[in-house]
Parts: structure tokens; C-alpha cells; sequence
């Protein structure tokens, strides 16, 4: 299908991205696929490879890449992926990618554009480190950018607020690290290729859901 929209989104922890996914998903027509839903699906089905995804999963295992790169050309092949498919968290590094490509290749699908949100390390400290939720009814909050009306308590149950462990800023330099070792050269990767597209994270959801439709229509018409 000629104009069928593949999309790639990248960027590191607190870029946004399931936000702006979320948006990508309604503008495009396309679903929004995570590895993670990707994974539960196919082993609620009992498909071939989520079958065999299930052992790993069970043995407390991580699935390797030649199991989730069959479960995403399953996932690709359905009929809501007719017109395109944004895939979000996959893939995580290179050799992830070059299965994903060869797998692309096999069922007939390409990538349009890969989206990087990019995001200063200061920032995303900021966005995840004053991150607090609600365990009760799991609503979110921020201390600067969505404070609830009363200090630690939540606006809709009026229940304690909590910082979840891995939101201290020890734990999110260290997962910044790991994006940067494992996931950053994939914007290389990509952009070799010619399907990158680099767009300023830091911005309002607005400013930035307007920029990333906008690389999308420049490699569609490209």
C-alpha cells in the first residue's frame, strides 16, 4: 500500500512520547503499538510466537529479539495496520533495528519517518523528578507544572500523593544513561537512512505535537 504511514517514535524517558503518540495516532488514522501491549496481546491470542513468548515471559526471561521482531509482523499484518502503524518503544538499539527492517522487508511495509524527540537531560530530571501520582485512582501530577490544589493530596480522592522509586534522580540519570548507550544510536541509524526526523521535545505538547505532524507530512510528500 503506497501511502500506508510507517512511524518510528524515539526520545528518552519523560520526552512525552505517549502523549505524543496518542496524538500521531488520532491526526494519522493509525494505530499506536507498544512492545509492551504488543507482548500481552500475542500471548493472550496463543499465536505461534506468543507462545513462545510466554516461556521466556514465565521464566522471568527477557524475550529475545527474534520473538518480538515476529510478534511485531504479526501485530503490522492486521487489518487496522492497513493504512499505517506508529510503533513506540520498539526498537531499543541497532541489532533491533536491523531485524525490524529485515522483518519490514518480508511482509512488504517500510518506515515513513522516524521521529526524535529531543530533550535537554536537565529537563527530563525535572519532568519525571517531580512526577507525583495517586495510587488509589492513578491520576498524575506534577509539583511545578500540575500542582494539585492542596500539597500532596489528590484533587479527585483527596488521597496521599506519591513519588514513584524509580522517579528519584538517581534512578533517572541512571535510565538516561541506558537510553543514551542502547537507544541514542539509533538516530545515526536512522539517520543514514534518511528517515529521521529530529524535533524539539522540550517545548509545550502543543508546540511539539504540531512539529512532529509536520515531519511526518515532509517525508510523506518526500
Amino acid at each position: 500500500m503506497a501511502d500506508r504511514t510507517g512511524l518510528i517514535l524515539l526520545g528518552p524517558p519523560g520526552a512525552g512520547k505517549g502523549t505524543q503518540a496518542a496524538g500521531l495516532s488520532a491526526r494519522f488514522g493509525i494505530p499506536h503499538i507498544s512492545t509492551g501491549d504488543m507482548l500481552r496481546e500475542a500471548v493472550a491470542a496463543e499465536t505461534e510466537v506468543g507462545l513462545e513468548a510466554k516461556r521466556y515471559m514465565e521464566a522471568g526471561e527477557l524475550v529475545p529479539d527474534s520473538v518480538v521482531v515476529g510478534i511485531v509482523g504479526e501485530r503490522l499484518q492486521q487489518d487496522d495496520c492497513a493504512g499505517g502503524w506508529l510503533l513506540d518503544g520498539f526498537p531499543r538499539n541497532t541489532a533491533q533495528a536491523d531485524a525490524l527492517a529485515s522483518k519490514l522487508a518480508e511482509i512488504g511495509h517500510q518506515v515513513t519517518a522516524v521521529l526524535y524527540m529531543r530533550v535537554p537531560v536537565e529537563a527530563v530530571v525535572e519532568r519525571l523528578g517531580g512526577r507525583r501520582m495517586c495510587k488509589p485512582c492513578n491520576k498524575g501530577y506534577h509539583v511545578k507544572f500540575m500542582p494539585p490544589a492542596e500539597e500532596g493530596k489528590c484533587d479527585e480522592c483527596g488521597c496521599e500523593l506519591y513519588q514513584r522509586p524509580d522517579d528519584n534522580e538517581g534512578a533517572i540519570r541512571q535510565r538516561l544513561e541506558v537510553f543514551e548507550n542502547d537507544t541514542a544510536p539509533l538516530v545515526s541509524y536512522y539517520g543514514e537512512r534518511g528517515v529521521l526526523s529530529e524535533v524539539d521535545g522540550a517545548g509545550t505538547p502543543e508546540e511539539v505535537g504540531t512539529a512532529l505532524v509536520a515531519a511526518v507530512e515532509e517525508k510523506r510528500a518526500g
